[in-house]
């Protein structure tokens, strides 16, 4: 059974300033929810309550989210306002969770490495604090019911467009099943010609304890930086590690566009905005039109 949660959250979110310089990326607001209470909210979904953030300088605002904050909450009951209320002391009492602090940005196998001492013998997920993926069944939860079948490495992938595969971790293999498939490699970020499929790694893992010796022998990688994909490889060499297709619509909310596009399918997706919020776009994409030259 996985009990713990691993989200390395440390980045710099460079490709968003200026609006990280004093902020974290992974609490940019998608409507009015910051990008991790989502991750977060998928550990609690999938019966996860005992997360580790691995944050970094700058990241004070994330602890300080998932913290109480008596003064507002007082205000709130003061105002009668019961809804907002109740909001924020979900927030609060969502999850066990604490932090550690990657002092210096040696990249993701480096940030999950911290998580040793919390995680010790057990296996634990893994969600990248910028990625959220909309599913009807938890992606996380059925990363864990794979687990439970294999009792193996699992990673969550995806299906890109060829010209997009050096921006992940890229796998190849056997196919088991219309889901599943054993892994025979994985490269990180591999040119379109040399990426031996466009199998992404979707940003959700459930690893082993061996990770962390084979992140200890892992020398570093792409950007000078201890790469999780080239520890998973040294396991590889040993053990079986199966790639998963996730259920459900992953959104990268590292890049500018698609963070654009995941705020517009999200206000869609809510009741209270989708109807006028649809016809704000008809207008526009209307008026988008009818300025065409003919």
């Amino acid at each position: 059974m996985i009990k713990k949660a691993v989200i390395p959250a440390a980045g710099f979110g460079t490709r968003f300033l200026p609006a990280t310089k004093a902020q974290p990326k992974e609490m940019l607001p998608i409507i009015d929810t910051p990008t991790i209470q989502y991750v977060v909210q998928e550990c609690v979904d999938s019966g996860i309550e005992d997360i580790l953030i691995i944050s970094g300088k700058g990241k004070r605002s994330i602890e300080d989210h998932f913290d109480r904050n008596f003064e507002l909450e007082a205000r709130l009951q003061e105002r009668s306002e019961e809804s907002l209320y109740t909001q924020l002391r979900h927030i609060e009492d969502m999850a066990n969770i604490h932090y550690i602090r990657q002092k210096e940005l040696n990249g993701l196998g480096d940030a999950i490495y911290h998580a040793r001492f919390h995680c010790g013998n057990e296996p634990f997920a893994v969600l990248l604090g910028d990625v959220v993926i909309d599913s009807v069944i938890p992606v996380t939860q059925q990363l864990i019911d794979a687990y439970d079948q294999y009792h193996q490495t699992i990673i969550a992938v995806e299906t890109v467009p060829m010209e997009k595969v050096n921006r992940y971790g890229i796998v190849a293999g056997s196919r088991l099943n219309d889901r599943m498939m054993q892994l025979t490699d994985i490269v990180e970020k591999p040119a379109p010609d040399k990426a031996p499929s466009n199998r992404a790694v979707a940003g959700r893992y459930i690893l082993t304890p061996e990770i962390f010796d084979a992140i200890a022998k892992t020398n570093r990688g792409k950007g000078n930086e201890i790469q999780l994909t080239d520890a998973l490889r040294r396991i590889l060499k040993h053990n079986g590690i199966i790639a998963a297709a996730i259920e459900g619509k992953r959104y990268d909310l590292g890049d500018k566009l698609d963070f654009l596009k995941t705020t517009v399918e999200f206000a869609l997706k809510r009741k209270e905005f989708a109807v006028p919020f649809e016809a704000f776009l008809r207008e526009t994409i209307q008026k988008l039109d009818d300025q065409k030259p003919l």
